[in-house]
């Protein structure tokens, strides 16, 4: 079993909770702020930006594409803020050609980008859609005729429409249709695509689409989250072994996950933390990364489930070798064992829903944290990342790591057809410095893509969360670059972060 993922000094002894706290012995010493300058970064180290199919494309039903789960999900009133869809996003399905433009004027490294699996294989399984095989395949010979590295994302949480009806990820079934659908784009890219993401976030797609009902399909079931758990990671390592019979250029094979910077409060918060890390963290990396589910996640579980669906060779199954581990961070959680007689705060950073993203944990409260604040209520904290990247590499030495998400919704106000959003700026600036300093602490990073590219469907948020460092008018659909993305523009041609 794999050690957790907080608590660890920087050589490995235990140190409760202050290594979430900035203890002086496990994060670099720098301005206290994370306000640096002038920071200059490997020329190898690569600078990019990120994106999802859905939240983007827009085309919805265009060129043989088939519904997925996220298509019923945001046409069915109520549950997605102003009863927004990604019917049209940005539209980038139609406007390949500048975007592709847009981000080579942005002095892009890489494109993470995903795939759309209703595109491919419209009904989940059996006939191949050619011209979302030629969509994406336009897409990645643009990214390279413009210097431009594709990382190519297998899933980013639109499951084909008919895959749930049949049960969806609780389903063990749907996973070797991934493998099928890897197999099949697989064969299409694997000539050209520089790396290759299996998963992005299962914990989002697993918890708060069957476990809380916040995101798409919007079940509320404990014991169908811990199946679409184990059945994510089942695809994972599926994908990864139809993706290595069909590649033929060598490329990097990955999966993203969102590991929670947990912080314990009070006397009970490294118990607290424990069973969250269980569930949030080591669900995941156990499993892919070490070969076996934690102990003390399936003893912490048991009145919800029996895990008897996990079957004989699995664990082989899964735990595939992979090249890099993609981490996306926003901010941090804070946790603590809640007494049964107060009042239970349930602030943990995501939309309230019906159910609950963290099945067999009620006994954790989740604490607000102190701000600045994100317009999505997150807590801004550079030096969560520079720990958490630093505790995943005393885990995972020998393993490569990549930040493949990082950025922050602010309320974007255009002022004479521009953008200043100095917000943001200060954002980037603290978390590039956070990555810059855990890179001397010796961390094999090799790269950072910004959340996000574009302004776009924020998923239940709808179109009230901007992230972009280049702005979409949603009536116009006209792009601005935001004055981040000049900045990053900057960063991104000299590996240096500007003044």
């Amino acid at each position: 079993m794999g050690r957790q993922l907080v608590g660890q000094g920087r050589r490995g002894t235990n140190r409760g909770n202050d290594h979430w706290r900035g203890r002086s012995d496990t994060v670099s010493v720098g301005n206290p702020d994370y306000r640096d300058s002038g920071l200059v970064f490997p020329p190898e180290f690569i600078f990019g930006a990120a994106t999802a199919s859905y939240q983007i494309e827009g085309a919805w039903n265009e060129d043989g594409r088939g519904p997925s789960i996220w298509d019923t999900f945001s046409h069915t009133p109520g549950l997605v803020v102003g009863g927004d869809t990604g019917d049209i996003a940005d539209d980038h399905y139609h406007r390949l050609d500048e975007d592709l433009d847009l981000m080579a004027s942005l002095n892009l490294d890489a494109y993470r980008f995903s795939i759309s699996w209703s595109r491919i294989i419209p009904a989940g399984s059996g006939a191949v859609n050619q011209a979302g095989i030629d969509f994406y395949s336009r897409l990645v010979d643009g990214l390279i005729a413009r210097g431009i590295k594709p990382i190519a994302t297998l899933y980013h949480w639109d499951l084909p429409q008919p895959l749930e009806e049949a049960g969806g990820w609780p389903n063990r079934e749907t996973a070797y249709r991934f493998a099928e659908y890897a197999a099949v784009i697989g064969a299409a890219l694997g000539d050209r695509v520089q790396t290759w993401t299996t998963l992005n976030e299962p914990w989002c797609a697993a918890y708060l689409g069957y476990g809380s009902g916040a995101h798409a399909p919007g079940r509320t079931n404990g014991e169908d989250a811990f199946k679409a758990v184990h059945h994510l990671n089942l695809a994972h390592g599926l994908a990864i072994s139809e993706l290595r019979k069909v590649a033929t250029n060598d490329p990097k094979y990955s999966v993203t996950l969102n590991l929670h910077a947990l912080r314990g409060v009070g006397d009970s918060g490294g118990e607290a933390v424990r069973r969250i890390d269980a569930l949030a963290n080591r669900a995941f990396t156990g499993p892919m990364l070490h070969g076996a589910y934690p102990a003390d996640l399936l003893a912490d579980t048991v009145e919800v489930t029996d895990w008897a669906f996990v079957g004989q060779g699995d664990a082989e199954l899964i735990h595939q070798p992979i090249d890099v581990l993609g981490v996306n961070y926003y901010s941090t959680t804070a946790v603590r064992l809640w007494d049964g007689v107060s009042e239970k705060s349930s602030v943990d950073g995501h939309k309230p829903a019906a159910g609950t993203c963290w099945p067999a944990a009620d006994c954790v409260e989740f604490v607000r944290q102190e701000g600045p604040y994100t317009d999505m209520g997150w807590n801004i904290a550079p030096e969560g990342l520079e720990a958490l990247l630093l505790a995943v590499h005393l885990e995972f030495p020998d393993l490569p790591l990549m930040i493949t998400e990082n950025g922050a919704a602010f309320p974007d106000v255009v002022q004479d057809g521009e953008v200043h959003d100095v917000e943001r700026i200060d954002y980037l600036r603290r978390h590039i410095t956070a990555v810059h300093r855990s890179i001397e602490a010796g961390v094999d990073l090799r790269g950072y893509l910004v959340w996000s590219l574009l302004d776009n469907f924020e998923w239940a948020y709808g179109y009230t969360m901007r992230f972009g460092i280049v702005r979409v008018d949603y009536d116009t659909l006209l792009r601005t670059k935001k004055d981040s993305a000049h900045w990053y523009e900057e960063l991104a041609a000299s590996k240096r972060l500007p003044d």
